[in-house]
């Protein structure tokens, strides 16, 4: 017996002891950086055009991940690359927690959301590439649906659980806002020091997580430099960008400015819910339709092929933001009139949605296919970070109810930008054996 040798791992480690947690560990900065920080500004008397353009702006690492993730194989194992963004992403928590109560928590908190920001879009692009090393093809199809619940849990647990527990450690300590979000954080900061714990230990090593040796920045650079050629020579390239920049259009006008809307107070023309309430409509009914619709347009399209569908999801990412105008006008007091309009347009964002994703693996087919479809999420990311960072401030000129009236206008780019695709009726369907 070796019993001089420091323990490892167990051996034979299942993936459900690694895959689940991964994810949720993936899923819970993102939703942190986009939607929590929305809240918590909201809360602590930021306007919404300072709200809008400062969040926006954390889309920026997303944006820019294609640019330093062909580097991330030069230096370390993707693992090390996990625990280390995770550790860092516990310690941006942190950070955030600690300067709230302070009188620079503004500067301070932005600063942490922006090591968050650059730690979670690392740990993606390790977290993805160790997926596909650390289990066999059958195991990677298996899986896939199991990170996707998880992700979507972790979006629950951050957007719902945790603004709910913010708001009650308000009612705790008599509405001290910034200590009691201050709180919240560091309570994540432990658990994400747990999950750092957990994965060092238990994810496994497989033998090709190596850091490659026959490359070299200048060869990385000089295939970037390529890939970007051979993306912009592509047939419909001009339809294809413009598609993917413009498609989403009224949802990213939409997406902050919807929450802001549901905990603005009702003098300012919202509809004053409380942190417990917006955690249940948004960050629990909301989520929950947006799953469901994702799978929906998933199983829809799998039949019959994003060509057959593509309309009707057109029209579900679009119509149902007409909810926003209802409520805009109605200022209903029901709680669970609330959540029906807001599970109906999260359900038709997510069905439709579907279309979109299915187009950049379309764009992306070819010889470059990961590289160039790593180009396609760079433009996804940018379709959300332009609008949102005047959203805010077209909100305040034109006040909540025309700011929703313009989004349905803007729906008309996204029913313009599809008109000029051209998709193969195959595509996406499921071949037969």
């Amino acid at each position: 017996m070796q019993t001089s040798e420091r323990p490892t791992k167990p051996a034979g480690v299942s993936p459900w002891a690694w895959v689940p947690s991964l994810y949720f560990a993936e899923g819970l900065p993102y939703v942190a950086v986009m939607t929590i920080s929305i809240v918590l500004y909201k809360q602590l008397g930021l306007s919404n055009a300072e709200i809008t353009f400062y969040t926006s702006w954390l889309y920026l690492p997303w944006v820019i991940k294609p640019l330093w993730s062909p580097f991330i194989d030069l230096i370390k194992t993707k693992r090390w690359w996990i625990t280390a963004m995770q550790l860092l992403i516990g310690a941006a928590f942190g950070g955030v927690a600690f300067t709230l109560p302070t009188h620079f928590w503004l500067q301070g908190s932005l600063f942490f959301f922006w090591v968050m920001a650059f730690s979670s879009a690392t740990h993606d692009i390790a977290a993805d590439g160790f997926y596909m090393l650390g289990l066999d093809e059958h195991n990677q199809a298996w899986f896939v649906g199991i990170r996707s619940t998880f992700y979507r849990l972790a979006t629950i647990f951050g957007q719902g659980i945790l603004v709910m527990i913010a708001g009650n450690l308000q009612v705790i300590y008599r509405n001290s806002i910034a200590f009691s979000w201050s709180l919240m954080f560091y309570g994540v900061t432990g658990l994400f020091i747990g999950l750092w714990l957990w994965h060092s230990y238990i994810l496994p090593r497989p033998k090709d997580d190596q850091p490659r040796k026959d490359i070299n920045a200048s060869t990385i650079w000089s295939e970037f430099v390529h890939t970007i050629i051979t993306f912009f020579q592509k047939k419909q390239v001009l339809v294809g960008i413009l598609f993917m920049l413009l498609y989403r259009m009224p949802e990213g006008l939409l997406a902050k400015v919807s929450a802001l809307f549901l905990i603005d107070a009702g003098h300012n023309g919202g509809l004053g819910l409380s942190p417990q309430e917006y955690g249940l409509v948004q960050g629990t009914v909301g989520v929950i339709g947006l799953t469901l619709g994702g799978i929906l347009g998933g199983i829809c399209a799998g039949r019959d092929g994003l060509k057959r569908w593509l309309w009707p999801m057109v029209c579900a990412i679009t119509l149902p933001d007409l909810v926003y105008v209802y409520l805009s006008y109605a200022l209903p007091d029901s709680l669970f009139v609330i959540n029906v309009c807001v599970f109906i347009e999260q359900f038709g964002y997510g069905f439709g949605f579907t279309a979109y994703m299915l187009y950049l693996i379309l764009y992306s087919q070819g010889e470059f296919k990961t590289s160039h479809y790593a180009l396609c999420t760079a433009f996804m990311a940018l379709s959300m970070m332009i609008p949102g960072l005047f959203a805010g401030a077209l909100q305040e000129a034109v006040g909540y109810r025309s700011f929703f009236i313009i989004v349905m206008i803007c729906c008309a780019v996204t029913f313009l930008v599809t008109s000029f695709l051209k998709i193969d009726p195959e595509f996406g369907k499921k071949k037969e054996e």
